[in-house]
């Protein structure tokens, strides 16, 4: 089972969950407003996806916590992963054991669509 993490307000994650319903392809939906993600997750995710990629350093949590002024490197985002779901890029897409983050129709096509 494909599993969509995310925020049902983000665009990238309203995307996702359309282009699978638009496709026909069952997905579990997990709110990350409802559903913690732990650090074991974290590192199943970072075995998959490059810290860079998955730490959303744009978003409004990373400037309401300040923590560009900490210049983290990749275990202190890990850290903050760990305790702070909203700081993940969304959506966070799990399938066949592996992961991918974000939105891009080319490659959730090349991906999903067999």
């Amino acid at each position: 089972m494909i599993k969509v993490y995310g925020i049902p307000t983000c665009g990238s994650v309203r995307n996702a969950r359309n282009f699978f319903k638009d496709n026909d392809i069952e997905v579990e939906f997990i709110d990350f407003k409802k559903t913690t993600v732990g650090c074991d997750k974290v590192d199943e995710w970072l075995s998959h996806i490059d810290i860079e990629k998955l730490f959303n350093s744009k978003g409004t949590k990373y400037r309401n916590l300040k923590l560009k002024e900490l210049n983290l490197d990749a275990d202190g985002k890990r850290e903050w992963l760990c305790k702070e779901n909203m700081l993940f890029k969304r959506p966070v897409i799990e399938y066949d054991n592996t992961a991918l983050v974000g939105w891009n129709e080319d490659i959730y096509i090349n991906t999903f669509i067999k």
